[in-house]
């Protein structure tokens, strides 16, 4: 093989593996974009604008909540469940209890059950994906403003859908404390 051929199949090669470096950095980014599109694993969304309408379709939200053994937290919804109108605003209050001598920080992440409710339910208000600071044995309550769309009455996918779990999962941040 020629020397020109040789550095040629050198470029080409190391061009697929820049390239391949660069989805894999991508990868996560992008995927979290599809799931906060198009509602796919339960992501709900972000409200942009409040609904314009309210339907007569009753909805029983429940609430959840997790703490990764890690992060010394007491964590649990203030309401097992609320009943809303696809398309009527929502709140509910989750409590947080730091039960370590320590300052600890924590961020919670989230989802929705059943999956295919994720598209339809939309945040105004969250704590998710913040730093949440709690000194020693301090404690507070973290609102959850909330609705959903009133499309996801017209969809007739989820004419099976009565209730949508909402569900909050803590985690210690490394490095942080």
């Amino acid at each position: 093989m020629s020397q020109s051929k040789q550095r040629n199949t050198a470029i080409i090669l190391a061009g697929c593996a820049l390239g391949m470096l660069g989805m894999a950095f991508a990868a996560v980014p992008l995927y979290k974009m599809f799931c906060q599109v198009t509602g796919f694993g339960g992501t709900v969304q972000k409200a942009v604008k409040m609904p314009d309408r309210c339907t007569d379709r009753m909805i029983t939200v429940r609430f959840n909540a997790d703490t990764n053994p890690h992060l010394p937290w007491e964590f649990k919804p203030l309401q097992n469940q609320v009943k809303v109108k696809a398309g009527e605003l929502g709140l509910a209050f989750y409590h947080a209890k730091n039960r370590s001598d320590e300052h600890t920080v924590g961020m919670a992440t989230y989802n929705v059950t059943p999956n295919k409710t994720g598209i339809y339910f939309n945040k105004v208000e969250c704590f998710c994906f913040l730093e949440q600071h709690l000194e020693p044995g301090q404690e507070t309550d973290f609102p959850v403003q909330f609705f959903i769309d009133p499309d996801f009455a017209d969809d007739k996918k989820c004419d099976d859908v009565h209730t949508i779990t909402l569900s909050y999962t803590f985690f210690k941040l490394r490095g942080k404390s």
